[in-house]
């Protein structure tokens, strides 16, 4: 979309400012210091480092510890991922060798933001403020509390056992509040019932900020020939955390749900691929965005996608700062007994873009209200009293547009 030197990315986020929105989140694509050294370089302004433990010697990760879950792609045998799931635990690299290489993050990259992220049980504040205050110590500009992983850390009593916990989670948050005077986000399991009433404990007992989310818990599959739960670990497996873009929707109603239980800033994280995503996470409360799958997927390069075309569609929808945008959809998020019943909306068929593929017909027929016919000319016509709106056969068109809803003929 070419330069774009109006707009200003930037983001002041509890007075830490950002280059632009995109962070790494905390996961494997900030396994070292050196590997987030290079994402500063390709242009991401702020990472979150592999959670921290005072004893990274207790962690043992297995192999293999991904599995993914996907769609076939047009050239046989190809695959198109849209979901990841891990089983892979938090650091396993000594604290010491983290807090020399914050300073040094801090020492070559004064500009960026390197986001400490700890975890510890909740029995005691004793271990997650000695955490906290090593990192400030070494330079980290803000703290990230990971009460959120799904898999193998709740066992221990740490991770999302504490953040579906309302209790346990706004006493940590407390614990560490104190501890410290740089920010403390505490980061959001989408594992509860309601993630807002989780987020407005934790701002109640101290935090700055709110990230959302963790990954999904979840089995993404079973190898049908072996029988065992996917990813196999000689022959058995264990529920894991789910990625990527099958839990964006899951993600964007959490944020939404923060940003009206909260006046807090927020970190955005959960399948955003493309800058459209981060667009989307603006638009309902987001201020930060946090990304890790894409990055897995495709590498730090995708940060010259994301930042320009984000620039690209502020200035074409007039904001000129990312506060411009933050919340602008979520007056528009209403309880369903409020929306417009009067309206009545039905298909429309272009048979002149139509590829003659039967599905509207199908999903209609099978799906819907029978509102389709087929003639021998394989002309689709929508019979309009019998349409009822639901949109099923625009939402499985495989053509962009072929199909619409619009008032009746």
């Amino acid at each position: 979309m070419g330069n774009q030197e109006d707009i200003d990315l930037s983001v002041d986020f509890c007075g830490v400012t950002f280059l632009n929105p995109f962070v790494l989140a905390s996961a494997p694509p900030t396994t070292t210091g050196g590997m987030i050294g290079r994402a500063f370089k390709a242009g991401w302004a702020g990472a979150v480092t592999k959670t921290l433990l005072i004893n990274a010697s207790t962690i043992t990760n297995v192999t293999p510890r991904l599995a993914s879950l996907g769609f076939k792609g047009q050239a046989p045998g190809s695959k198109v991922n849209y979901a990841l799931e891990n089983i892979e635990l938090v650091t396993d690299r000594d604290l010491s060798l983290w807090l020399k290489e914050i300073e040094d993050l801090k020492k070559k990259f004064p500009d960026h933001i390197v986001i400490a992220s700890i975890m510890d049980d909740a029995s005691e504040p004793k271990g997650w403020q000695r955490l906290a205050k090593q990192c400030e110590e070494a330079g980290a500009d803000m703290i990230e509390l990971n009460m959120s992983c799904p898999h193998g850390m709740p066992e221990r009593g740490m991770g999302s056992a504490i953040g579906q916990d309302i209790d346990l989670a706004a006493r940590v948050t407390g614990w560490v509040a104190e501890a410290v005077d740089i920010p403390v986000m505490a980061k959001m399991t989408p594992n509860v019932t309601d993630v807002g009433l989780v987020a407005k404990a934790c701002v109640d007992a101290g935090a700055d900020a709110i990230s959302a989310t963790n990954t999904v818990a979840s089995i993404i599959g079973v190898d049908l020939e072996t029988l065992s739960p996917l990813p196999s670990v000689s022959g058995y497996s264990a529920h894991g955390g789910l990625s990527g873009p099958a839990i964006k929707p899951i993600a964007l109603k959490a944020v939404a749900s923060i940003a009206e239980a909260t006046d807090v800033p927020i970190s955005g994280i959960g399948g955003i691929t493309a800058w459209e995503d981060a667009a989307e996470f603006i638009l309902l409360g987001a201020s930060t965005l946090q990304v890790c799958t894409a990055v897995m997927m495709h590498g730090y390069s995708i940060i010259d996608n994301l930042v320009e075309g984000l620039a690209g569609f502020m200035k074409k929808k007039g904001f000129t700062t990312i506060s411009d945008m933050v919340g602008v959809s979520l007056e528009k998020l209403i309880p369903l007994g409020e929306l417009d019943t009067k309206t009545r909306l039905v298909a429309h068929i272009d048979n002149t873009t139509c590829t003659q593929c039967d599905a509207c017909f199908i999903s209609c027929r099978d799906g819907g209200y029978q509102a389709i016919t087929r003639g021998s000319d394989k002309v689709y016509k929508v019979t309009e009293k019998l349409c009822s709106g639901c949109s099923l056969c625009m939402q499985v068109c495989p053509v962009s547009g072929c199909i619409t809803m619009g008032p009746k003929s």
